[in-house]
């Protein structure tokens, strides 16, 4: 019989305290196993935190895009998620907003395994239109165009499905460490994950070697993405599995603007931020394609946002009372009964767009018009909204 590895730990003795505190505060050995060979990190108290200075969160775009992590922009094809993108690292390399909001300045990576390099030079060139400069102020702009090569940036073990960094992951980490940017985009998924988009492991597992990049680097990783079936039907853009959304902080959401099955503007656009960890979500950024580039719609006057969100409330209220006469039930978490999504895709929404309904909600919980029930439903309790009495 094998020796028994723990055999040589011996067992504490029994700590002679008289009180809570006492047990609290009582000598303790140095665990066994508690660093870890070959990681980075380590397990530290939280009391080594006293008097340091609590540091400040870092964006690339505030409360929109996230430093030193992964934000997920999803859309559509031919949205014009891949021209957004290249607008925003064209911003970061010459120092100047992106949509109206701040970014940070700095050296910037564009890939693309979708377009080719004579359409990243057409669109470029419109963007430095739109921008008031030309290609020699780039210099801080690096871009590369993949399109027909293998562009993944990961191996996938055929026997146990675990992903591993490919040659082209490795040739862009050591260009990552040589150029120290501060946003990089990867243009799309789908050309560059090799595995099933619907395996919730492999999305985590991809998600954290994007994330590395993005520690390693101190940069904002930005992965374009297209959304699948569902994400589009719901209109939450959610692409594959639930995976991809819970590994990355943040994630937007790029779509035209439809209403009742009809676009009456082909050039509006709306950018929504769909899952934010240190931000409001919810929020919502109209846009306007003109000349080649997206250019933000002038900000709503307060007396029209007052309005918008009267009329958005009041539709609220009634859409959840017409609905409960039908017995259909809707809730304030994600999922094909949310309310947002079912009230704004109803034939009588008027128009108003999911994120409005999503605010409305939070006005109505926080007035205290509506209120989450638990009730019976085929035998299992569910969370439901209902009108406060």
């Amino acid at each position: 019989m094998a020796d028994d590895p723990f055999d040589d730990i011996k067992p504490e003795a029994p700590p002679k305290v008289t009180s809570l505190d006492e047990f609290r505060n009582r000598p303790r050995s140095k665990a066994r196993g508690a660093q870890s060979n070959g990681r980075a990190s380590s397990f530290f108290s939280a009391a080594a935190l006293d008097g340091k200075p609590v540091p400040s969160r870092e964006w690339l775009v505030e409360d929109l895009i996230p430093a030193r992590t992964v934000t997920l922009l999803s859309g559509d094809g031919g949205t014009g998620k891949s021209l957004l993108a290249l607008q925003l690292v064209v911003a970061a390399a010459l120092g100047r907003p992106w949509l109206g909001r701040t970014v940070s300045s700095g050296r910037a990576v564009f890939a693309s395994a979708e377009d080719d390099e004579a359409e990243l030079h057409r669109r470029l060139w419109d963007v430095t239109q739109a921008e008031g400069v030309t290609f020699a102020d780039l210099d801080r702009l690096t871009i590369r165009s993949l399109a027909g090569e293998d562009a993944l940036l990961a191996t996938q073990d055929p026997r146990s499905g675990v992903l591993h960094p490919s040659d082209l992951y490795r040739e862009l980490d050591a260009f990552l460490e040589a150029e120290e940017p501060t946003v990089v985009v990867l243009d799309t998924l789908a050309d560059l994950f090799p595995g099933n988009e619907n395996d919730r492991a492999q999305a985590r597992q991809f998600i954290g070697m994007m994330r590395g990049l993005a520690l390693r680097h101190d940069c904002a990783v930005v992965l374009l993405a297209h959304p699948s079936l569902s994400g589009l039907q719901s209109r939450s853009g959610t692409s594959g599995s639930t995976g991809w959304s819970n590994s990355v902080r943040a994630r937007l959401y790029l779509q035209r603007v439809v209403r009742d099955d009809h676009e009456a503007n082909p050039d509006a656009r709306i950018l929504s931020t769909m899952k934010s960890n240190y931000s409001r979500t919810g929020d919502e950024i109209g846009l306007t394609w003109r000349d080649g580039v997206f250019v933000p719609d002038a900000p709503e006057p307060s007396l029209d946002r007052c309005a918008r969100r009267s009329k958005a409330m009041l539709k609220f209220m009634e859409l959840l009372r017409k609905l409960g006469q039908e017995g259909r039930d809707v809730n304030a978490r994600s999922g094909p009964n949310y309310a947002p999504t079912v009230f704004a895709g109803h034939p009588e929404a008027d128009g108003i767009t999911r994120g409005a309904f999503r605010e409305a909600m939070d006005l109505l919980f926080s007035e205290g018009a509506i209120r989450n029930a638990q009730i019976m439903r085929d035998r299992k309790p569910t969370t439901v909204i209902q009108e406060a009495e």
